[in-house]
């Protein structure tokens, strides 16, 4: 039992927490920061309130652009604030497809 234990199994990683958020930065060499949005309903009015908070994910290929749509996943610590990794590109960007064209036609 105890060998089957120290192995890790796909299904361990899969309970890993997954967020899907926006890219607001990539100015960080393989580094993203994402903001995710949480609604949540307010515990006495029962409004629905937008919070959201900034989350700081290795990107290893730099592939992510601003304005992304990505889906990362908890990992163990990088460095002082990164613990996240990008998981996938859910949604390109068409602002970065745009800035992409102009690049090359430069």
């Amino acid at each position: 039992m105890a060998a089957t234990d120290a192995v890790q199994t796909p299904a361990a990683a899969a309970r890993r927490n997954e967020k899907v958020g926006n890219v607001v930065s990539t100015k960080m060499q393989k580094t993203i920061v994402v903001e995710v949005e949480m609604r949540k309903a307010h515990p006495k009015y029962k409004r629905i309130v937008k919070s959201s908070k900034k989350f700081y994910a290795h990107d290893e290929q730099n592939s992510a652009r601003v304005g992304d749509v990505v889906r990362i996943r908890e990992t163990r610590p990088t460095s002082k604030l990164k613990r996240w990794a990008l998981e996938e590109i859910v949604r390109r960007s068409s602002l970065g497809q745009i800035e992409d064209a102009a690049a090359a036609a430069k």
